[in-house]
């Protein structure tokens, strides 16, 4: 997987132009694409690793505590919703009744993250690959603990970015998310990530596969990080 320089900066919790120094003075391994730097995953885990650096949220997040297993996310797709059939020109406008529908939030707070939304550079698009992409708005906020949602846009047609995909697959399947709080909405970028990767939702998802299909998809795939991060039973001799 490969990752940009917004994905990378937000999974060690540093500016961007910490990244760009890693990269100048320190050899962190980058690609350049394009006028972009892209970062494979795993040679930065090793980067990081040699260096004693923690990659402490996002892609490159550690197992989270069993004691803390993050906010279920199949709950939050119900509530976000899956759409169908959407035009390329019509996301926007989708995400927009997607945060007007927020829970836990006022309508004051609701009317302030459309506006952060319609603004220019207010979605960071995220691509991840195969046409898939984990879009959030730029400036994370503390909304409180009952608030957040999740929605799936699976689109008709490719959405256009001015910086694609590293992979070059136009994106045509956006997984939207809104966190209660900056921290939270990293460990739900790392809890996206890493349900896309166990089971059958990557599947399902770019299928285009019925909803009670990807729901079950993305309760299963918590269920398994859930089981893979939990420590092991003690057994009595």
């Amino acid at each position: 997987m490969y990752l940009n320089i917004v994905q990378l900066a937000e999974s060690f919790g540093v500016e961007e132009r910490l990244v760009e120094s890693w990269v100048r003075d320190e050899g962190l391994p980058c690609v350049h694409d394009r006028g972009r730097m892209l970062f494979d995953r795993a040679q930065v885990v090793t980067w990081a690793a040699g260096r004693g650096l923690a990659a402490r949220a996002g892609f490159l997040a550690p197992a989270r505590p069993a004691s803390s297993p993050g906010r279920p996310l199949e709950p939050m797709l119900r509530h976000g919703g899956i759409w169908r059939d959407v035009g390329a020109a019509e996301v926007l406008n989708v995400l927009e009744r997607v945060v007007s529908a927020l829970p836990g939030a006022s309508p004051e707070v609701r009317r302030l993250l459309v506006q952060r939304l319609r603004a220019p550079g207010g979605v960071t698009w995220a691509p991840v690959g195969e046409g898939l992409a984990l879009p959030h708005l730029r400036s994370a906020v503390a909304l409180g603990r009952d608030a957040g949602t999740l929605a799936l846009l699976l689109l008709r047609e490719a959405f256009s970015l001015d910086e694609p995909a590293a992979d070059g697959v136009p994106l045509n399947r956006l997984l939207f998310f809104i966190a209660p709080s900056p921290r939270a909405h990293l460990e739900l970028l790392a809890q996206l990530s890493s349900a896309l990767t166990r089971g059958d939702l990557r599947r399902l998802v770019l299928e285009g596969a019925p909803d009670p299909d990807i729901f079950a998809g993305l309760a299963a795939a918590e269920s398994a990080a859930r089981a893979h991060h939990s420590p092991a039973k003690e057994t009595s001799s």
